[in-house]
């Protein structure tokens, strides 16, 4: 857990969040109280400088209207300070009823700022700001206990020609008065709480909420985390699949960040892979093949040579015997040396049939025949074969049963199968005897099709029924030489139906036999 990604990231977003934390804390302590002060000092200049708007009046009255004393009070209630504005002549301008504690205020503050009298009460002082217009003084007042910010503010003068007509007020009275009448006084008040104390309150409070955000933010952080590791751990499953040589799961793509890339990848090298193992195993399995047909070769073409020249033997020797007679004139008669003629035809036909069967045999168990699958009906193909023998039904007065109309459609080799078909109907015209019955059955068997041809007769022994499928291997050898049998067909169709990868075989029933052979209905 402690390694795994969703916990270094809430680890690692937790401490920045605590970070963050301390860094505002360090923050709040160093440059709170300068920027309070700031602020504070900026809401001054602002109110002094509407005061100062508000109070633009004729020379001979300074008096305000009921609407401008209006906005005087909502400018003192918005920034939540106090005002005052003095004539040097007229007197207090603003506000229009004063009480006693607060006009002995007033001249407090009036005889420390512009006749500099010192009030015992007042400590701390700071000169914040100061202007040829105004100053702004910090400072704390003993009797109130409280911090105030005073601006002390001139209209109509300066702080320098202030000093300057009170020097001249000195000798003449009089010009003093003339020259000072449009002389006011703006004061401006507001309560400055302790910033320390401020700023401790807000730093408590934001250790507070800097503890709740950094256990809602590790919540959160696990949670969203989880949205990242868990495609992550989908991925190493898929890989760990994917090593087990399981191709089949993809990852599902639902974006596309640089998760959605890293799964496009993992599916693009899934299907890489199995498709270079598939490509391997195919290769290793041709050569396997090679190998093993490199192994057969000489044991069948031992076997064929052994076979052929044992199934040669007796037509050869025929026509050997039959062509020495005719050269000795054995028989001088025209009707014997036509006896003769015809054996050898005969068994030289044999032989030529034989020796072509062979071969087919020879490329399809050798694969050097090119297999060729597509869709056909197999029931048209088997009724072509029956309708190519149907002359052979007839002269054995065979009773054929297949009834099936509709098509029914294969996947394989057309060609390869009409083969199979005429081996076993051949196979079953040489057999039949008893009741003389042929059926033809297709037999729907899930996505495959048996085809069943049985005939009436003498069953296979129990011993016989895995060998009949070999080359040359005749159960009863005196009625194959009968019907010109050489062992062959069987031997073909079990090495059509191993190249197309299908199923074939025999089965006793009561009262005959049943040959089978399936194929696909679907690709």
């Amino acid at each position: 857990m402690r390694h795994s990604i969703r916990f270094k990231i809430t680890l690692t977003l937790t401490i920045m969040v605590v970070l963050t934390i301390l860094i505002t804390l360090v923050i709040n302590r160093t440059f709170l109280s300068n920027y309070y002060v700031y602020t504070k000092s900026k809401n001054l200049d602002t109110v002094y400088q509407e005061v100062k708007a508000i109070y633009t009046k004729p020379e001979d009255d300074k008096t305000l209207s009921e609407a401008e004393t209006i906005k005087m009070e909502h400018l003192a209630s918005r920034y939540s300070v106090d005002i005052y504005v003095i004539n040097y002549l007229q007197g207090f301008i603003y506000p229009t009823s004063i009480g006693d504690r607060e006009l002995k205020q007033m001249l407090g503050m009036q005889a420390e700022y512009l006749a500099g009298y010192l009030n015992p009460d007042i400590t701390d002082r700071k000169m914040i700001k100061e202007t040829t217009s105004y100053k702004i003084i910090r400072l704390y007042d003993k009797q109130k206990d409280a911090n105030y910010l005073d601006m002390v503010g001139l209209y109509g003068t300066t702080f320098q020609e202030l000093s300057g007509q009170t020097d001249q007020s000195q000798d003449t009275n009089g010009a003093s008065n003339e020259d000072m009448k449009n002389f006011s006084i703006i004061l401006l008040r507001s309560n400055f709480e302790s910033i320390e104390e401020g700023v401790a309150i807000a730093n408590d409070f934001l250790v507070y909420i800097g503890i709740l955000a950094v256990i809602i933010g590790t919540f959160a952080m696990l949670f969203i985390s989880k949205r990242f590791t868990s495609p992550i751990l989908e991925l190493a499953g898929i890989a760990k699949k994917m090593s087990d040589l399981d191709f089949d799961i993809k990852y599902k793509v639902d974006s596309k960040d640089e998760i959605g890339e890293l799964g496009n990848s993992i599916n693009s090298l899934s299907d890489k892979l199995e498709s270079t193992i598939t490509e391997l195993k195919q290769a290793n399995n041709e050569l396997l093949t090679d190998i093993r047909k490199k192994t057969e070769i000489d044991e069948m073409r031992k076997e064929f040579l052994s076979n052929v020249s044992h199934e040669l033997k007796t037509p050869i020797s025929l026509i050997q015997g039959y062509a020495e007679g005719l050269k000795e004139n054995i028989n001088e008669d025209s009707e014997s040396r036509d006896f003769y003629c015809e054996v050898i035809m005969d068994e030289a036909d044999k032989m030529n049939t034989m020796v072509k069967k062979l071969l087919n045999l020879n490329e399809i168990e050798f694969g050097n025949n090119q297999v060729n699958f597509e869709r056909f009906d197999i029931v048209t193909l088997i009724q072509s074969v029956i309708s190519s023998t149907e002359i052979l039904f007839k002269q054995k007065e065979v009773v054929l049963h297949f009834d099936y109309k509709e098509p029914i459609y294969v996947w394989a080799d057309e060609y390869l199968v009409e083969q199979v078909v005429t081996n076993y109907i051949s196979n079953a015209l040489n057999h039949v005897s008893g009741q003389k019955i042929i059926e033809i059955k297709l037999i729907p068997r899930e996505d495959r099709i048996r085809v069943a041809v049985f005939n009436t007769g003498e069953l296979i022994p129990e011993d016989d029924l895995d060998k009949i499928w070999i080359k040359f291997y005749k159960v009863d050898k005196a009625r194959t030489r009968e019907y010109g049998g050489s062992g062959i067909g069987l031997s073909i169709v079990k090495a059509i139906m191993k190249s197309l990868n299908q199923e074939c075989g025999v089965i006793n029933r009561n009262v005959g036999v049943e040959f089978w052979f399936e194929l696909d209905k679907k690709a």
